[in-house]
């Protein structure tokens, strides 16, 4: 059994995190801990668990193994890395951390301490994503030339994001810090190494982020990917075009097709088998002993590719990796 500490109800996904958890049959929640503690102790009664207001006496328990991680983005490295140093297992949300150099900080104190570190790419276990992945690998497209990815919705606008989720200090940015890093680290999974990143940010809800946002990678082998997200779009399906020398493959929302030089209508494939869910998959890692498949590298990556593609805006420049 996996007994977890939430760490924080601050990120729109801990309740649905908490409700995952407690239908898994080897995993249950022991306490709650929140930088708010009013906030903190009306979830932890309704999980009737037992609230915790004191961090450092919440990772000294017995009956904590691992910590789930929904703080305020700009306290991931002192939460996560004191959380490493009591010898607690790790899952958090994207992003890791603003910086590199905050970045490799917690991974040396991760591998340090020797925990299991997972962090929530859940759009990697997507069945049309790993059908996506099994085509580039497999040569049918041909050489990839270009990678374009929108994921958007309208929470800007319809107001149903939480205020605090456009505080710049403690999100560290809008659209494309957000929503954005699931096209940014699917990028990564499916070209690799990105070269140099120019970004456009836009603000249309006058917040104190972006709630628009684009940016254009090339990545190490040539291939470009165009990476779109917004909190100002209603209506928007989330799509997916990759282009190759030798095909294509496009999606919008579950609405795969695909055609190639060998076979030039559309078709519809079937998809491979959905991967579990992250945090099924780091229970798996912890408990079972499977591999990790989004761990502290992924993470680091992922942080690296937002840090250069914010330079990119603010200094209206290309910046290099």
């Amino acid at each position: 059994m996996l007994r977890f500490a939430m760490i924080s109800k601050w990120h729109v996904h801990a309740q649905m995190y908490s409700e995952f958890v407690l239908k898994q049959p080897d995993a249950m929640i022991t306490c709650v801990w929140d930088e708010d503690p009013e906030r903190g102790r009306v979830w932890a009664q309704k999980l009737d668990v037992e609230f915790v207001a004191d961090l450092d006496t919440l990772l000294a328990r017995d009956d904590v193994d691992a910590v789930l991680v929904d703080t305020p983005t700009n306290m991931h490295k002192e939460v996560i890395i004191k959380a490493a140093k009591a010898k607690k297992h790790i899952f958090t949300e994207k992003v890791l951390a603003f910086t590199c150099a905050d970045c490799d900080e917690i991974i040396r104190r991760i591998r340090e301490n020797n925990v299991t570190f997972t962090i929530s790419f859940p759009h990697r276990s997507f069945a049309r994503n790993l059908y996506v992945k099994e085509m580039i690998l497999s040569g049918a497209l041909g050489k990839i030339t270009t990678l374009r990815i929108r994921n958007c919705h309208d929470g800007a606008v319809a107001g149903w994001l939480p205020e605090y989720w456009y505080d710049p200090i403690t999100t560290g940015g809008g659209a494309m810090m957000d929503l954005g890093a699931h096209g940014m680290y699917l990028a990564n999974w499916l070209l690799g190494k990105p070269k140099r990143i120019v970004s456009t940010f836009a603000n249309l809800s006058g917040h104190l982020v972006e709630d628009n946002s684009v940016c254009v990678m090339e990545f190490e082998d040539s291939a470009i990917a165009i990476t779109e997200t917004s909190l100002v779009s209603p209506l928007s399906p989330v799509t997916l075009e990759v282009y190759g020398t030798k095909g294509v493959i496009q999606y919008s929302d579950d609405d795969v097709r695909v055609r190639t030089l060998d076979n030039q209508e559309w078709t519809v494939p079937q998809l491979p088998e959905e991967l579990p869910h992250p945090i099924r998959q780091f229970i798996d890692s912890v408990l079972y002993a499977k591999p990790v498949n989004y761990g502290v590298e992924e993470a680091r990556m992922l942080s690296l590719m937002m840090e250069k593609a914010y330079i990119a805006d603010s200094e209206r420049r290309e910046v290099a990796f």
